[in-house]
């Protein structure tokens, strides 16, 4: 089964469903072996959208993913990055001031080796900085060709209201994109923002479809972490493996093997049984990852399913924004 595509939010961008990232891979703990033959994977299974930031692994996460893209024809895939984060020692190296903005696209573009990114996000909302001067700055790359569309990630639904009204009243380019964090046990965005992102006509592209790892199956309750896991390097991944979430991805291992598929897969499909999930950012450490995690795009779960999942997981709160 190849991977199949979506329309980005309303946009006429077209967007594979299953997507890869960057964080806290390419030039941070995977090593860049394994970081190139993941990109060279998942290109070569049909996915032609790849997520970076400029402070993934501070700006060499961008030079892996720009030096291994370039062996593809440019118009062939599709390229994000993102801005806000701190990047420097100065008080105008992080945030979303004009001045910030418009240096940390032109030093993106620089390490990535490439005139354009299609999509170039802010990674946060900034409090210090007024929304117009922001989407005004966005609003200038697009007019300079050197951004093609612009996105949020992690941004309140009346943030993004917000931006709305300005960039309507001024004439400026619109999102058309959120990355917001959404799995099984943490969903937060069925509440307003995919009801404000059908509304507005924005998508979603989801990070931590997987739940860092959780639902991929590879944690036991015996309370063992594999060494070569993202929990063993990151004490905020084991804070969130707790006997109850793996309890619930025993549950849901049962109702995957009785439809011939891994437990990631049908938590991949549980995510794009939305409409206005555009795509299911995945990372992976090796390229086998990325194969597996390829064949959810195309998976239809039908309501009996869905129905199972749902008494499986009705205990878990709603959680609160993510921090990736």
């Amino acid at each position: 089964m190849s991977v199949q595509y979506r329309q980005l939010g309303a946009s006429g961008l077209k967007v594979s469903e299953i997507s890869l990232g960057s964080w806290l891979t390419y030039g941070g703990y995977v090593e860049r072996e394994n970081a190139v033959k993941s990109i060279q994977k998942a290109y070569s299974l049909g996915v032609n959208f790849f997520d970076t930031a400029n402070v993934y692994a501070k700006g060499e996460a961008e030079k892996v993913v720009g030096e291994t893209l370039r062996a593809y024809p440019r118009e062939s895939y599709v390229l994000a990055t993102k801005v806000y984060g701190k990047i420097g020692d100065g008080p105008n190296d992080r945030g979303l001031s004009r001045k910030h903005v418009i240096e940390s696209a032109n030093a993106s573009l620089k390490r990535l080796g490439l005139e354009y990114v299609d999509i170039f996000y802010s990674h946060r909302f900034d409090s210090d900085t007024p929304l117009e001067e922001t989407l005004r700055a966005f609003d200038d790359l697009v007019r300079q060709g050197k951004v093609l569309y612009i996105g949020v990630s992690e941004w309140t639904a009346a943030q993004i209201t917000e931006a709305f009204a300005i960039a309507d009243k001024y004439l400026l380019d619109r999102i058309v994109v959120n990355q917001p964090i959404y799995n099984l046990f943490e969903r937060y965005i069925e509440r307003e923002i995919i009801p404000l992102g059908q509304k507005k006509g924005f998508g979603q592209v989801v990070f931590s479809p997987l739940a860092q790892g959780l639902l991929t199956g590879k944690y036991s309750s015996n309370g063992k972490v594999p060494e070569d896991s993202r929990a063993a390097k990151h004490e905020n991944f084991k804070n969130k493996i707790t006997e109850e979430r793996l309890a619930k991805v025993d549950q849901l291992k049962g109702i995957a093997s009785e439809l011939n598929i891994t437990v990631a897969q049908l938590s991949l499909a549980w995510i794009l049984r939305q409409p206005n999930v555009s795509s299911a950012l995945i990372g992976a450490s090796r390229p086998e990852q990325v194969e597996e995690n390829v064949k959810a795009s195309g998976i239809v779960l039908d309501d009996a399913v869905l129905e199972r999942i749902a008494k499986v997981i009705d205990l878990e709160p709603a959680a609160s924004r993510g921090s990736f």
